[in-house]
């Protein structure tokens, strides 16, 4: 063994070179072989459908006829705030009955939120939470709802 053979080996300067020499010769030889990866649960959420639910739509329908286009934007899955304030009551109720229909037939829901306010939403919103009602016992006209 020579000076110079002695310093790398007190350096373990040859053993790093060995090393890599190994791998290269190896990667020059053998195929490579496909590792095994373990199944991984995944949370993959499509941006897509984040933005499409992101919408919701302010409505003050003052005609019964007005319905169809608010079930329209629920069809189109779009989160639906109705005022039903300027309108008669009588026409008011007609709305809301056909407004139920329709959550009802694309699984969404319904929820009061005010006084002649309702929150109209699609499948694709989930709505958590509650508004707690406040009326008075002398109030007997929005108590009908």
């Amino acid at each position: 063994m020579g000076i110079k053979s002695k310093i790398k080996n007190f350096f373990f300067l040859e053993d790093e070179y060995d090393d890599q020499e190994e791998e290269m010769e190896q990667d020059e030889y053998e195929p490579l072989k496909p590792q095994k990866q373990t199944p991984q649960k995944q949370n993959v959420v499509s941006l897509q459908s984040v933005q499409k639910s992101s919408k919701v739509v302010l409505v003050e329908p003052r005609v019964y006829a007005e319905a169809q286009d608010i079930a329209d934007h629920l069809k189109n899955r779009r989160a639906v705030v109705v005022n039903l304030q300027r309108i008669e009551h009588d026409q008011a109720k007609r709305i809301v009955d056909f407004l139920s229909g329709t959550v009802y037939a694309i699984g969404g829901d319904i929820q009061k939120i005010g006084t002649g306010i309702f929150l109209c939403t699609p499948d694709n919103v989930e709505v958590t939470g509650n508004i707690s009602e406040f009326m008075q016992e002398n109030d007997f006209h929005n108590k009908r709802w």
